[in-house]
């Protein structure tokens, strides 16, 4: 008889909004406070081992800053409550229009696994 247990997804994808912003426009800050509460739930929810930040607007919302993304990859973070490791690299619509930056995408996910392996 098969198992009625299900193995954990590897991956959750989250958005710092719960709807798209007109024109997709960055979603303004009183629009990502009004969502945050959710964000938190989900987070609290899943308690993921790692949160890996694709893009500026969301490692700008999550981390709580307005440092530039190209200053923010390459390092480890933590997201506050509860304390989940943070990445922030590129987001996959800037790689598809830069491919030349997907080097430095690639050296965040191997910081991303590393933490994930016990290594950082």
């Amino acid at each position: 008889q098969p198992s009625r247990t299900r193995k954990p997804d590897l991956a959750f994808i989250a958005n710092i909004l719960k709807c798209r912003p007109p024109k997709n426009r960055d979603p303004k800050p009183e629009e990502a406070a009004a969502c945050a509460p959710f964000l938190q739930k989900q987070i609290a929810l899943i308690q993921p081992r790692i949160i890996l930040a694709l893009g500026r607007i969301a490692a700008q919302n999550l981390l709580h800053t307005d440092t530039p993304i190209g200053r923010m990859r390459g390092q480890r973070y933590e997201y506050p409550d509860p304390k989940v490791p943070v990445v922030v690299t590129y987001h996959p619509a800037y790689l598809l229009r830069s491919p030349t930056e997907k080097r430095k995408a690639w050296e965040d996910l191997q910081i991303a696994m590393g933490i994930l392996r016990g290594q950082s």
